[in-house]
């Protein structure tokens, strides 16, 4: 909403100076906090009953019956506005802009327009363009505002304001200093929330970055790597509305992270979204078994994308002469008419190609029936009636029209519409259909994968790269589906194609898209990127044929199995040298003093980065406990319980080499005890590392040590075996 400011008084800037500095607060600095958060509650207060007015406004229209398409997609529609404004609860205002012609907006969740339709809106939504200043603006640029004002409020209540004078007055590092450092120090839930309020201008400038292309995102520990990728959702279904008849794929590392972010794209009113991994992207389709990290460098490789083209083009079918029988009669298709229809669709997966080949089939057979007719009429014409007799027997139909004698039973030709009948009864025929099947079989993909994968020759002929050592070890692998199978498994029931599409489900667009493989979404965003294999970047292009991608990640917290060391490596396969690069450099999440150990660690993982740059202190040293292997659970159980007092109403996890699992979950029911891999992308107010050494021990171990010692947000622990 746009109204005059009352910047001309300063009183309230100067009590956010006063307060920030440590300095006693004057009763002036005090009465005129008061008068700001009063201010800004009286407009939260309109704020809410505007949101509530317009809920009960949608709510009524929904209630009425759609009659037509138009009807149902303007309910469609009217329905995912209810369902932002009915979840818009929490900081439905969180922050304010004075311009330096005197205007004031205010910036929330949603945006919400006034009963005048043709005026400026009460609040401004934070992902359209007004609102951008509120993350970007500087004392260097001001963009034309004069001052910045976020809101604190916990419900409907305004509990505090922090204001930032943007004339060079008061300068500070990070937007909105107070409130960011202020969430940054709240206790954590286990789940992720919006960050709307508090976003830096480094992840707004990615968030609102062009969708054309693949974006790579490069992010240490705590820069905000994935609150960028939600808030980027977020940001492109409102900038393109298209973008949201396709639904966005938002794929993550594990089904613990996802359970972690899940709440944060519904807050923001966000319905055209599916969530998964890369395990999970098949429906029906399970993970049935570990496997080897051997096995599963081997099977991510992007070879398998050309062996499992070239192995299913081997089973389409081969040009030859086919012989069909039509009602007693046999009709030769000839060898090189075959070739042709074979060639005419060539490209397209196999099903769909089959279908192609079984309705010309079905044309050709009609074409051979009808000219043999047309040659035994011709030849009737010069007095074989008797033929005619038998061909008459040989194709009653009863399609003759009562108005009177037509087509054949006129001159013994077939009309057109006669023609057509009986190309429909061939196309209905179950002995057509059963010659079909065995000329060109229905193949099942898992079947298909399954026979390949287990025969070395088929093995050692479509995968010559393989050697003779990684084909035995394929070859001999259990029957259960292991992670690196389902990019595969993906592949083959790509190139098979549905045999029938599956009908849609579902209201909103996300329900049809998830139980859809072959779907195409509008953008694919990938948190843990690095972890993909090149594999696993085919099972994303497959759904993002458009490259619409943003991929963030950290290259030195990679732990898969895979040898990729720089993001040039990770995506050459899947996007060759077409890619924007993008960074990450302010860490916000992890404290300074723990920041000041990774330096070291990185070095040992052989990584040339510098971590990201801490912009916070907690106070609180790292500590090391040394403790012999005897009592190590006894000890993680009393220093879990210490942290926990000292905590109390956050989060505490333990983090330990995978062989001490078990042991420290029998002692620690009540925490989480995770390896390194499965830490990833969580964060708890205090951590307790288990054997460090033991940790930078396994495969890729330092790398899975960096991300270890970052899921902090305030106090670092570490049980060293001696």
């Amino acid at each position: 909403m746009r109204r005059k400011s009352a910047l001309d008084n300063g009183i309230a800037d100067v009590t956010t100076a006063i307060a920030r500095s440590g300095a006693p607060t004057s009763p002036a600095a005090e009465a005129a906090r008061r008068a700001a958060v009063a201010e800004e509650q009286e407009f939260l207060d309109s704020a809410v009953a505007r949101r509530d007015s317009l809920v009960d406004h949608l709510q009524a229209e929904l209630s009425s019956a759609a009659l037509d398409v138009l009807e149902r997609a303007r309910l469609r529609m009217l329905r995912q506005q209810y369902e932002q404004l009915r979840r818009a609860q929490e900081r439905l205002v969180f922050g304010r802009l004075d311009g330096l012609d005197g205007t004031v907006r205010h910036v929330g969740r949603v945006g919400l327009r006034n009963d005048d339709e043709d005026g400026e809106p009460l609040l401004l939504d934070w992902r359209a363009p007004a609102a951008r200043p509120f993350y970007t603006a500087t004392a260097v640029d001001p963009q034309g505002q004069a001052r910045r004002r976020h809101i604190r409020t916990t419900g409907q209540v305004v509990v505090g304001v922090d204001d930032e004078p943007l004339d060079g007055t008061m300068t500070a590092e990070l937007v909105g200093e107070g409130a960011l450092l202020a969430a940054l120090d709240q206790r954590r839930t286990g789940h992720m929330s919006a960050a709307i309020s508090t976003l830096q201008r480094e992840q707004d400038d990615i968030i609102r970055a062009e969708a054309t292309g693949p974006l790579i995102v490069q992010g240490g520990p705590g820069t905000g790597k994935t609150v960028v990728a939600l808030h980027r959702v977020a940001y492109l279904l409102f900038a393109h509305s298209a973008m949201a008849d396709q639904a966005v794929l938002v794929l993550g590392p594990s089904p613990r992270f996802l359970q972690y972010i899940a709440q944060v794209l519904p807050a923001l009113g966000e319905t055209a979204v599916v969530s998964a991994t890369c395990d999970t992207l098949l429906p029906d389709i399970r993970v049935g078994r570990d496997e080897s990290r051997t096995l599963a460098e081997i099977k991510g490789r992007a070879l398998w994308q050309a062996a499992l083209e070239n192995y299913v083009g081997s089973l389409f079918p081969r040009p030859r002469e086919l012989t069909l029988r039509w009602e007693g009669e046999f009709y030769a298709i000839p060898a090189g008419t075959v070739a042709q229809v074979l060639a005419s669709v060539r490209g397209r997966p196999y099903h769909r190609a089959r279908q192609a080949c079984a309705e010309q089939l079905h044309h050709l057979l009609t074409e051979a029936v009808v000219d043999q007719r047309e040659a035994l009429v011709n030849a009737m014409d010069e007095g074989f009636e008797d033929i005619l007799a038998r061909v008459d027997r040989s194709m009653q139909h009863d399609h003759r029209s009562a108005g009177g004698p037509t087509g054949s039973d006129v001159d013994g030709l077939l009309s057109e519409e006669e023609i057509d009948a009986l190309r429909g009864r061939i196309a209905e025929n179950a002995s057509i259909a059963r010659f079909v099947e065995a000329w060109w079989p229905t193949l099942d993909a898992e079947d298909l994968l399954r026979g390949l994968v287990t025969d070395r020759a088929l093995l050692a002929r479509f995968a010559p790269q393989l050697s003779a050592a990684e084909i035995t070890a394929v070859a001999t692998e259990p029957a259960p589906w292991a992670s690196s199978d389902i990019p595969l498994l993906d592949a083959v029931a790509d190139l098979l194609g549905e045999v029938e599409a599956p009908p849609p489900q579902g209201e909103f667009v996300a329900d049809h898209a998830r139980r859809q493989r072959g779907w195409v979404y509008g953008h694919v965003v990938i948190d843990e990127a690095q972890e993909l294999s090149e594999m696993q970047w085919q099972m994303v292009l497959r759904r993002c044929p458009s490259r619409s991608v943003t991929a963030v990640g950290d290259i030195d917290q990679t732990e898969a199995a895979h040898r990729h060391t720089t993001w040039a490596q990770a995506v050459q396969a899947a996007f060759g040298q077409r890619w924007t690069a993008a960074e990450l450099t302010i860490c916000y999440r992890t404290p300074r003093e723990v920041m000041d150990l990774t330096g070291p660690v990185l070095r040992q993982a052989g990584s040339h980065n510098s971590p990201p740059r801490a912009v916070r202190s907690c106070g609180i040293d790292p500590w090391v406990l040394t403790v012999a292997p005897a009592e190590l659970a006894d000890t993680a159980a009393r220093a879990v319980r210490q942290l926990q007092q000292r905590w109390h109403g956050g989060t505490v996890g333990v983090i330990a080499p995978a062989d001490r699992i078990a042991e420290l979950h029998a002692a620690l029911a009540d925490v989480p005890v995770l390896t390194a891999v499965q830490s990833k992308g969580l964060e708890w107010d205090a951590a307790l590392l288990i054997d460090p050494q033991g940790i930078a021990a396994g495969p890729r171990g330092w790398n899975g040590l960096y991300v270890a010692l970052t899921r902090c947000t305030q106090e670092l622990g570490q049980l060293v075996l001696g």
